[in-house]
């Protein structure tokens, strides 16, 4: 039994780790929309490879203690909620990546003829990723069902960001087509940055109270 719980505290570890992982991304890309680094950029894409394989590792952890422990009630329900948010930490780094894609992109446009601010959504979702993992660590019901709620400011925010470039298309700010998508598609993947800190509030709250909340669930 002291052996079982020290693989489960492992795990707690690990996924702990790579969420600290994760959220030390999610503000450097905010640093890197702000300033257009794209230094900063291309040493996030280089570095995906990190969170890449912390994944693995934890996902092999949990597969391996449910083997060979076959857990039962609130261990089994621990380890299949951090199998899943390990997932969910895992897309968040590749949203990361697909932002500093896309600034390395638009960094080769050298006068900027239309910006959209992106710095409320990227703070929500900062947000939205700290409060999740906070949850995580505290066991906090309240942490985890207040990043549900958030999750629609962010929708609000993207969806105002496509007006705004739509409307400046339309109205021939810019002939550059490639441009606009790709400040469109940032929008677009801080927007799913959120819904994956969503996610994890979710299976927090599966954790904890053993009630699935997704699909609009949520009482």
């Amino acid at each position: 039994m002291k052996h079982f719980q020290r693989e489960l505290d492992k795990i707690k570890k690990m996924i702990l780790s790579l969420g600290a992982l994760v959220e030390k991304r999610v503000h450097q890309i905010k640093q890197v929309l702000e300033d257009r680094d794209v230094a900063m950029a291309n040493e996030i894409i280089h570095l995906d490879h990190e969170i890449d394989q912390m994944e693995v590792d934890v996902e092999e952890e949990c597969l391996k203690i449910i083997a060979l422990h076959q857990p039962v009630a609130t261990d089994l329900r621990f380890l299949i909620a951090v199998i899943k948010i390990n997932n969910d930490l895992e897309r968040i780094g590749d949203q990361v990546v697909n932002i500093a894609q896309r600034v390395v992109s638009i960094s080769k446009h050298p006068v900027v003829p239309y910006r959209f601010d992106y710095s409320v959504m990227a703070d929500k979702a900062e947000a939205m990723l700290r409060m999740s993992l906070d949850s995580l660590v505290n066991q906090d019901l309240d942490d985890a069902i207040r990043v549900l709620h958030l999750d629609d400011e962010v929708d609000a925010i993207k969806n105002e960001a496509y007006d705004r470039i739509k409307t400046a298309i339309a109205n021939g700010v810019t002939e550059d087509i490639g441009y606009m998508i790709n400040l469109l598609l940032i929008s677009r993947h801080i927007e799913r940055l959120a819904d994956h800190a969503t996610n994890i509030a979710e299976e927090v709250v599966y954790m904890i109270e053993g009630e699935i909340v997704r699909h609009g669930r949520l009482d």
